[in-house]
C-alpha cells in the first residue's frame, strides 16, 4: 500500500508542475502580443527643380496670393482669386525681356500638356504697349495655348516683388497659397519641371 502512496504522490507532484508551467519551459507575460502599426505613409518630398541660373525656392510659410487682379486680352478685368481649386504657375514677363521670350514656349508646350481642371500656366505681360505688343508676339513665336492675360499698370510686380528682375514665376497651391518661386528663365517643359508641376497637383 505504502507503493501506491508513494506513486499517488509522484503523479500529484508531476501534474501539479506541468499546470503550473513548469518543465523549463518560459511563458509569456499575460499580455497578449499586439503587432505594431504599420508606419503612416510620410508625403512625398518636393522635386527639386534647377533653372538656367538659379534654382527653384520653396516658401516655407505658404503666404496667401495677394489681391490682384489683371486684364484679359479684351480688357475684361481677372482676378487672380477667380483661379482658386486649381494649382498655378504665375509667370511675370514681357516682350522686351530676353530671358522671357526664351521661355515662353516652353511655359506654352507646359500649358499645352498640363493645363486643364486641376493646373493652369497664368502669363502675365507687364508691357505698357499691353496687346498691341504681346498679340504680335504670340503669333510670331507661335504661342498657342497659353491665354493673354495683360498688366499694363505691372501691379504684379508690386504683388510679387522682383529682385532678380524678369522672368518671375511662383508656383501656387490649388487652395491660393504660395509653394515657391524661381527667378529667371526654366526649361518649364522639361521632366523636372512636370515632376515639381504634378506634385503640385497632388
Amino acid at each position: 500500500m505504502a507503493i501506491f502512496r508513494r506513486i499517488a504522490t509522484i503523479v500529484a507532484v508531476g501534474t501539479a508542475i506541468l499546470v503550473t508551467g513548469g518543465c523549463g519551459e518560459k511563458k509569456e507575460s499575460g499580455a497578449t502580443s499586439v503587432p505594431s502599426a504599420a508606419p503612416a505613409s510620410t508625403p512625398a518630398a518636393m522635386p527639386v527643380f534647377q533653372g538656367e541660373s538659379r534654382p527653384f525656392v520653396a516658401s516655407p510659410d505658404r503666404p496667401a496670393l495677394p489681391a490682384l487682379t489683371i486684364t484679359d486680352k479684351d480688357g475684361n478685368p481677372v482676378d487672380m482669386a477667380s483661379f482658386k481649386g486649381k494649382a498655378l504657375l504665375i509667370n511675370l514677363w514681357a516682350t522686351w525681356c530676353a530671358p522671357c521670350i526664351r521661355e515662353m514656349p516652353a511655359l506654352d508646350r507646359l500649358q499645352a500638356e498640363m493645363g486643364g481642371d486641376k493646373f493652369q500656366v497664368v502669363a502675365i505681360s507687364v508691357d505698357r504697349g499691353g496687346l498691341n505688343e504681346v498679340g504680335p508676339f504670340y503669333e510670331k513665336a507661335g504661342i498657342k495655348s497659353l491665354p493673354i492675360y495683360l498688366d499694363q499698370k505691372m501691379t504684379s510686380m508690386k504683388a510679387f516683388p522682383l529682385k532678380e528682375g524678369l522672368p518671375l514665376s511662383i508656383l501656387v497651391d490649388a487652395e491660393g497659397r504660395e509653394i515657391g518661386r524661381l527667378a529667371g528663365a526654366a526649361h518649364w517643359d522639361g521632366a523636372e519641371a512636370k515632376a515639381l508641376i504634378g506634385w503640385a497637383m497632388r
